[in-house]
């Protein structure tokens, strides 16, 4: 009988060899078979997962190109509708900026929603200042425009010399704004064919004016500029006013813009015309 408890005993023992091993858990009479390490293999395929996510290329967004809806008239240099758009308009665009006055011109412009150039000089950029006055209208919307360096007369300068005069504008704004200028006014409106070609080639749009009177010493004051700027013979659908960086045109501009808009014109936003 012993003999026959003894091999039972035996088998047993072989048998349970033979099986995976036990885990013993802290609760006294409870065991725990190994189980798959499902952990692991979650990892795994999040890995994978992310991986494969990592791979892929992101998605490509494509900036929106804005139709232009105007063009220059270089015949006139008035801005005409494309297709069909308002024509009862005038573009507002400001010289020989930013001497003493474009940073108060740009803020009462912005104070009643009139968009408009500033036509910069490279020799009003010369400081620190200078360049944070320019940074800062360039900050509230407004576009900048290239008005040479020194506004030297264009036909009295070596091809060279007016190469400098009107690049040199183009990079220095850039440094400031992060952009080059899309239109370009020679002083007193004296192009050349050398300064037409180094504005193609630095794809800025020609641009000269319709009127302006604030040069002369009968409209150098707030009420007289005001007045011929608005009733002046020359307004008409797409007018290219000038004006520039002065005094008495500063404190005249909002209610130029008033007069204007009292007439039924839209001062046009100047990123709406065509350039090269």
């Amino acid at each position: 009988m012993k003999k026959i408890i003894a091999t039972g005993l035996t088998l047993m023992l072989l048998t349970a060899c033979n099986d995976e091993p036990a885990t013993v858990t802290k609760e006294a009479g409870t065991v725990d078979h190994p189980k798959e390490n499902t952990d692991s293999k979650e990892s795994s395929g999040k890995k994978e997962m992310e991986n494969h996510e990592d791979k892929s290329e992101p998605e490509k967004t494509e900036d929106v190109v804005q139709e232009p809806e105007y063009k220059i008239n270089e015949n006139n240099w008035s801005i005409e509708p494309i297709a069909g758009q308002n024509a009862k308009v005038v573009l507002l665009t400001i010289d020989d900026a930013p001497d003493k006055h474009a940073l108060n011109m740009a803020e009462d412009l912005k104070a009643v929603n009139a968009p408009a150039i500033f036509f910069v000089n490279g020799h009003f950029l010369d400081t620190p200042e200078e360049k944070e006055v320019l940074k800062k209208i360039y900050d509230m919307g407004f576009m900048i425009g290239n008005h040479t360096y020194s506004h030297s007369s264009l036909p009295d300068l070596s091809p060279e010399e007016q190469k400098e005069e009107i690049v040199s504008v183009n990079e220095l704004v850039e440094s400031i704004t992060g952009e080059r200028p899309k239109f370009f006014r020679a002083p007193f409106g004296q192009n050349t064919d050398y300064s037409r070609q180094v504005a193609a080639e630095e794809k800025m749009a020609l641009m000269n004016w319709t009127f302006g009177y604030d040069w002369n010493k009968e409209y150098q004051t707030k009420e007289a500029i005001t007045d011929i700027m608005v009733n002046s013979p020359y307004l008409n659908n797409g007018a290219n006013l000038l004006m520039h960086d002065r005094t008495w045109t500063s404190e005249a501009l909002t209610d130029i813009v008033k007069g204007l808009r009292e007439k039924g014109y839209e001062t046009l936003d100047p990123t709406k015309i065509k350039t090269p």
